[in-house]
């Protein structure tokens, strides 16, 4: 009787074999080899303890995102100082193009670095060591006897603070459950264009009565108790304080090389389409709010500097509010492609009309800005996008070369619009600045529309992951 009780009816034995967990995800098969289970389902089963408290978690992914704020603060401050810096350091359009363009040079480069540091190295120290130097750049800044200084500081500015998207990404993986990813990404882009806005009006005023430098120097004091802060309340995972966490158990380890990781993401199609493609939605965004749309404003619609900076900085606020409310909406029609795509088209025809047409009415102008903001806040999908569309363990590293793609837009659209700009140039003069005629705009506006336009076409031939992890840890 005991011996049937220890049988079932095919014959097999009932006893449940106990096995050990690995903490590396890894199990053995029946041929004595090992396998790997889905990161997600991994975490579904064995996390059973205690969530981390909410504010708890706010206040983490908050002092990342207070870096970003700083980051997006410094990425489009020049577009109020157009014409101090054109007079303090001597320079033409195409010099302050790659002034203010030497921030995304190092922004670029250091974006796959920077998914692997997040990945191995982890967020916290990450975003500190980011927070600390781009406190002394922005410093460096304010003192340049010259223009070669200044693009160094600008330089280090941009490098350092590269590390804040992706690492604050990171953080809202391990301290959000994967159905407010997008939400957290949205309003993580939210607060770093409260930056933005801040760089605008605000910061022209405090330029106009205190001058560019000092208040570039207080910025950089300010970054600094950010990184300090960073360094003392921020922790990579819940489990570090005895929760549970919501983040994946696989991944690189910490001897994992940078080629090993970028090889492994780049074996997707959609890693591809989405770094390059939406770049073609922020490249003229930035362009225009970030650094030439305050002169162009200022020449064609007769505004002075701080009513023109208003005009940009509500295509900021725009874009602030739209990450987060199409963010949720994708999360809530369970759709990522379909939302995309509509935001890029939209803010393509935006631009279509904003160039193109001439003297338009304000309210009109402003509505368009309005729109071309609020559809750009699609952008902070394709992060959601490709979180889903590389392996789990890999996300921060997707991050990186998604963000890397996104950033080439401004890198490459600033210097080059101001070198067709220069290159349109009848002579004219006002107080030592240059002064562009609308051709000359148009001329270089044309690279913004091309460019907007194969966003559109790039996003549209990805693949739709219905907000569903599509790729499987890998083997």
């Amino acid at each position: 009787m005991g011996g049937e009780n220890n049988r079932s009816r095919s014959g097999r034995s009932d006893k449940v074999r106990s096995i050990r967990l690995p903490v590396d995800g890894h199990f053995p098969d029946d041929n004595g080899e090992t396998f790997q289970i889905c990161s997600l389902t991994m975490n579904e089963s064995i996390q059973t303890g205690t969530r981390a408290p909410a504010h708890l978690a706010w206040l983490s992914w908050g002092l990342g995102a207070a870096f970003y704020f700083s980051g997006f603060y410094q990425r489009v401050a020049p577009a109020v100082m157009t014409d101090q810096l054109m007079i303090e350091f001597g320079i033409g359009a195409a010099a302050l193009g790659n002034l203010s363009a030497f921030y995304y040079y190092s922004y670029v480069a250091v974006q796959i670095p920077t998914g692997v540091l997040a990945d191995v190295w982890g967020p916290r120290r990450t975003l500190g060591s980011g927070a600390i130097v781009a406190a002394l750049g922005s410093i460096l800044f304010a003192c340049a006897p010259n223009i070669f200084i200044a693009n160094f500081g600008r330089l280090m500015i941009g490098a350092s603070v590269g590390v804040a998207w992706v690492a604050m990404l990171k953080l809202a993986a391990h301290w959000f459950p994967p159905n407010r990813f997008a939400l957290a990404s949205g309003l993580g882009l939210f607060v770093g264009l409260g930056g933005a806005v801040a760089a605008g009006v605000p910061l022209r005023f405090l330029v106009d009565h205190f001058g560019w430098r000092p208040v570039m120097g207080i910025s950089g004091a300010l970054t600094f108790l950010i990184g300090i802060s960073i360094w003392i309340i921020v922790r990579d995972d819940p489990g570090e304080k005895g929760y549970a966490s919501y983040g994946s158990v696989s991944g690189p380890s910490s001897s994992a090389s940078l080629l090993s990781g970028l090889r492994t993401v780049l074996r997707f199609k959609n890693m591809w389409l989405l770094s390059i493609g939406p770049s073609g939605v922020v490249g003229p965004l930035l362009s225009f709010a970030g650094l030439w749309g305050v002169p162009f404003l200022t020449t064609h619609y007769g505004m002075s500097p701080s009513r023109s900076a208003a005009y940009t900085s509500t295509i900021l606020v725009a874009w602030a509010i739209g990450g987060p409310v199409l963010g949720a909406l994708s999360d809530r029609v369970c759709r990522r492609k379909t939302v995309y795509l509509w935001g890029s088209l939209a803010a393509c025809c935006g631009w279509g009309f904003v160039l193109f047409v001439s003297e338009l009415p304000l309210w009109i102008l402003a509505g368009l800005f309005i729109l071309i903001g609020f559809a750009s806040g699609a952008m902070v999908l394709g992060f959601a996008f490709v979180k889903e569309s590389v392996p789990p363990g890999y996300a921060g590293t997707g991050a990186g070369v998604c963000n890397m793609g996104v950033m080439m837009g401004p890198m490459i659209l600033q210097p080059l619009m101001g070198w067709v700009l220069d290159r349109q140039w009848d002579g004219r003069l006002i107080d030592g600045v240059r002064m562009y005629d609308l051709a000359a705009y148009r001329s270089a506006f044309l690279v913004m529309i091309a460019w907007s336009i194969l966003a559109v076409v790039l996003i549209a031939l990805t693949t739709e992951t219905y907000c569903r992890q599509i790729v499987r840890a890998e083997r």
